[in-house]
């Protein structure tokens, strides 16, 4: 094959790339309904489709010229998973495309631009994942933290989730039989198979965000090692826009690039905004998740546990699991800055509506079956 031929394979293979990544944050900006990350997201799309000019342009094309692209099932799955789930669940696995067109521009040194702008990207979709903004325009300067609440509110969370589903299913048997051991029965098998099912979806989700963590900052140890002056400028630029000026920022950066690890660390939070002795245990989140889904799920078994008759069992379990959805709502709203009682109100109003629901639809299977 003569090299002009191999040239224009690897810009035909770069341009498809280019294409795939703006059709990918496209999907994510059509299914995101924060107008803030839909900008973000379209601000990315801009900036792929600058790629994609690149790229045609080697090949003496221009954009016009490209026939319509048609995005790929990998494409297609992960907007279905942005619409259906939120544009955050599908962000671990964007980010793993992002890292992967970076990658394959290294070496490539019609690419430099390109692959800083890349990395620009791969930190303001780390940002997204976290809650972050940017302040001013994509990829520039401070970033503000949004509301969060930590592992406190994912514990809140849990615990709601577990209340809700098992006081669904402890009334939904209730309503077709009166016998309860049925519904202890019932009420015990929701509470373990949701558990098990929380905890198991939370020791997936932490995990693949562990190892998307670990592969970028071993990412970043290897541009450490490869282009030390580069990253010793970016270490300078991020400096620069906390404050400092630039002799200050070159003395530091100079300093810190002196030892890789101290370095690593330091790039690792500075650029990517991780703290790479805290990534997060996927065991820990899902025990975490289990007990407090398990905790919130026992509410409602309370009475049937204390073999309580069928009636006085769901009024004694219904008051209880209305006080502690009163009591999660609250938190979860003051958490997000809202008015407490509001929240609490809007909680209890979701758990009752599912009880009703499910009540209403036992007591027709009941009656049918008998």
């Amino acid at each position: 094959m003569k090299p002009r031929h191999k040239e224009n394979a690897r810009y035909h293979a770069y341009l498809e790339a280019e294409r795939e990544a703006v059709a990918l944050y496209t999907a994510m900006a059509d299914a995101e309904p924060d107008p803030r990350r839909s900008k973000i997201f379209r601000q990315l799309v801009e900036a792929e489709e600058r790629h994609v000019a690149h790229w045609a342009g080697k090949l003496g094309l221009g954009v016009d010229d490209l026939p319509p692209y048609r995005p790929g099932l990998k494409i297609k799955m992960l907007g279905w998973l942005a619409r259906q789930f939120g544009t955050q669940r599908a962000l671990p696995l964007v980010m793993r495309i992002e890292g992967s067109d970076t990658d394959m521009y290294t070496g490539e040194p019609e690419a430099r631009d390109i692959m800083d702008e890349e990395k620009r990207h791969s930190r303001t979709l780390q940002d997204l994942k976290e809650g972050r903004y940017p302040a001013g325009e994509l990829g520039g300067g401070v970033l503000q933290k949004a509301a969060a609440g930590g592992a406190f509110r994912a514990a809140v969370l849990g615990g709601n989730d577990g209340l809700i589903s098992n006081l669904g299913i402890v009334w939904g048997v209730s309503g077709g039989t009166s016998n309860p051991d049925f519904v202890l029965l019932a009420g015990v098998a929701g509470l373990v198979a949701g558990a098990i099912s929380m905890s198991a979806g939370e020791y997936v989700s932490i995990r693949a965000d562990r190892e998307l963590a670990e592969s970028q900052i071993e990412k970043e140890r290897r541009e450490i090692e490869e282009f030390p002056e580069e990253e010793k400028e970016e270490l300078s630029l991020i400096y620069q826009l906390k404050g400092l000026n630039e002799d200050e920022a070159n003395i530091l950066a100079e300093r810190i690039m002196q030892d890789p690890e101290v370095a690593l660390e330091t790039m690792a939070r500075e650029e990517l905004g991780l703290n790479p002795s805290q990534l997060g245990s996927p065991w820990g989140a899902a025990v975490s998740s289990f007990i407090a889904f398990t905790a919130g799920a026992f509410v409602p078994l309370i009475p049937y546990i204390l073999r309580l008759e069928s009636t006085p069992a769901l009024a004694v379990g219904g008051s209880l699991s209305a006080l502690a959805l009163l009591t999660t709502g609250s938190s979860l709203a003051y958490l997000s800055g809202k008015h407490p009682l509001r929240g609490g109100l809007r909680m209890l109003a979701i758990g009752a509506g599912a009880a009703l629901i499910t009540f209403s639809i036992g007591r027709l299977v009941g009656i049918s079956l008998s």
